[in-house]
């Protein structure tokens, strides 16, 4: 076999190689390094703002150094939005998944939970309010607060549970909610494309091959015709470096309802999955995101926390005073109105916390996601075609330049090793 011809073979088996590695390497860029590996470079941060909007994007532009981080969890804060505002806010408001979550049952394991921890709570407060009138009254005294305690509680928790539902969509906003976990766990950004698209990831890496494969015949036998052009290859390279990653990642997304063509059906093929794919994003979003530990959390410490423990404050504290004020007058008598007002707002403030115990319970927790998931997969299922195509595809639209570029410059750098190789 003459080094012409070993020439002109190998082009298609190089340019097959520039589609398998333009894309594997794009889809490595797009989620790793999870977090920035290179060197920070902070006094070039100020000149940052200065560069146009698409290259300060760029990971390692954007952190002002060299190196790279992947663009899914770089973008971990805007993936957060847009997965609410394409998909979630678009899935279930914040009131109906309070609802799934089940408030009797919340109630009810307030209840169970929190009864000994309360009793706890009452002796503590009057022990360290007014130490010695706790101590001396008699057992049976303590024991009617007690008791009159227990009778109040369901009452109490259960209009707790009401308000919190009542006055959900103030006291918690589901969009922050997920931006922070998401942006304290840009990991999860990663997941919700590598589990929902897995699949299709790795079609676009094995496509990239096979493409690139076919696209090198023809260039075989353009550079056959015309010996004397030697930029052919280079810019060869660049085509198709650039079509395979174009074309692969339209076929993912591309058409969004189905198309006949020849008596043949196009779909896109992330499209084709929507109910398997709704499960997957459902799962992830129910067991890692729009938690009730989550839920829990950020109500008590999310940015309206203080709404939420004025809500629960305000619901405890006549339960409080009537528990007291009924079960022994003794106490108002002994400790005076100033003190024992002391005494009530305490127990109200400090009680706020037991009402959010069955939040971090695990498996009380596990019961209510599941409530979550059954939403979220339902309705992800019934998604109008374009609804569901956003859910992924805008979050790395405006990205995607860089990824047709890196298959480009890929391209160009694959044609001249070829040139090197066989001239």
């Amino acid at each position: 076999m003459s080094g012409h011809t070993l020439k002109l073979l190998t082009i298609p088996v190089f340019t097959g190689i520039i589609g398998y590695v333009t894309n594997w390497s794009g889809v490595v860029m797009l989620f790793y390094p999870v977090h920035f590996r290179g060197i920070r470079l902070r006094p070039l941060a100020p000149f940052v703002g200065l560069l146009p909007r698409k290259i300060q994007q760029i990971p390692g532009v954007m952190q002002a150094g060299l190196g790279w981080q992947g663009i899914i969890p770089s973008r971990a804060a805007k993936m957060g939005s847009i997965a609410v505002d394409k998909g979630i806010s678009k899935l279930g408001s914040p009131r109906e998944f309070y609802e799934q979550l089940e408030p009797d049952k919340i109630a009810e394991q307030i209840l169970i939970s929190s009864r000994q921890d309360v009793h706890d709570l009452i002796d503590r407060i009057l022990e360290r309010e007014h130490g010695q009138l706790w101590r001396d009254l008699p057992p049976r005294a303590r024991q009617a607060i007690h008791d009159r305690v227990d009778q109040q509680l369901p009452q109490v928790v259960r209009q707790v549970t009401q308000e919190i539902g009542e006055h959900i969509d103030q006291l918690l906003d589901i969009k922050l909610m997920v931006i922070r976990r998401i942006e304290a766990q840009p990991e999860l950004a990663n997941r919700i494309f590598l589990d929902v698209g897995r699949k299709e990831l790795t079609f676009i890496q094995n496509f990239g091959f096979v493409f690139g494969l076919l696209l090198g015949v023809p260039l075989a036998f353009t550079t056959n015709t015309f010996p004397q052009a030697w930029y052919l290859l280079p810019i060869g390279g660049v085509l198709i470096g650039y079509a395979t990653n174009l074309i692969g990642i339209w076929m993912i997304f591309e058409p969004v309802a189905p198309r006949r063509f020849l008596k043949m059906s196009f779909h896109g093929l992330f499209m084709r999955r929507q109910p398997e794919v709704a499960d997957v994003y459902a799962g992830i979003i129910a067991n890692d995101i729009v938690t009730i530990a989550n839920i829990g959390d950020d109500l008590m410490h999310g940015p309206r926390a203080d709404r939420t423990r004025q809500l629960i404050e305000n619901a405890l504290r006549p339960a409080v005073d009537d528990s007291l004020g009924r079960a022994s007058g003794l106490v108002r008598v002994a400790v005076g109105t100033n003190k024992y007002d002391a005494i009530r707002e305490s127990l109200a403030t400090e009680a706020v916390a037991y009402t959010m115990t069955p939040f971090n319970d695990p498996e009380f927790g596990a019961k209510q996601n599941k409530a979550i998931f059954n939403l979220l997969a339902a309705r992800m299922r019934t998604m109008a075609p374009q609804d569901f195509a956003e859910m992924l595809r805008t979050a790395i639209k405006e990205d995607e330049w860089l990824l047709y570029l890196h298959g480009a410059v890929l391209g160009f750098g694959a044609g001249l090793i070829h040139l090197a190789i066989f001239g």
